[in-house]
């Protein structure tokens, strides 16, 4: 689909080429690409679909350890989706708290004005191993709000491969890279 770049974004497709096509103006390649539909048949939403898409990029020359996701969603409320870096890390990374924090403040990169979930995940395969050998991983977000998609496929581009490109810079941090695992 070739999109203009003055066109609004309505439906779930249009939203998805434009996140595509800013992601793809970097370095980043898609690797996977998942649309799926859902129905309420009870409760709350009795009746409502739900039409959601999952994006997954790489860095062809870049960390196997780090990806971008991106989680699109198309409701009755409208539109909505967010970007994650989604980094593995090494095993055992210490003080939580400590990684949290030192987190947080590399999220700060992130434009201001937008929502920037930030998540640190531990998990181990089996709840017998010891938890310093828990797979560890760290996902920075960015909300798309629904105001850059009401404006358009060009702000929608523009501000992904804005974040995109800082998502790189976080990427290469000192801070960050403390605490990724060098195989």
């Amino acid at each position: 689909m070739n999109l203009s770049e003055k066109q609004k974004i309505y439906t779930l497709e249009p939203l998805i080429e434009a996140v595509r096509a800013g992601v793809e103006s970097t370095d980043w390649k898609l690797s996977g690409l998942q649309k799926t539909t859902s129905h309420q048949f009870e409760g709350k939403w009795e009746g409502e679909s739900t039409r959601s898409a999952y994006l997954f990029f790489h860095l062809p020359n870049g960390p196997d350890y780090a990806s971008i996701d991106v989680y699109l969603d198309e409701t009755s409320q409208g539109l909505a989706g967010n970007l994650a870096l989604v980094v593995d890390l090494a095993s055992f990374v210490g003080d939580p708290e400590d990684a949290l924090r030192r987190f947080t403040a590399l999220s700060g990169l992130l434009p201001d004005g937008y929502t920037r979930p930030l998540s640190l995940r531990f998990r181990l395969r089996d709840s017998s191993h010891e938890p310093s050998a828990a797979e560890t991983e760290v996902r920075f977000k960015l909300g798309l709000p629904r105001k850059a998609i009401r404006e358009g496929v060009a702000v929608v581009r523009q501000l992904v491969a804005k974040t995109v490109k800082i998502f790189e810079i976080m990427l290469s941090s000192d801070e960050l890279a403390t605490y990724v695992a060098m195989d």
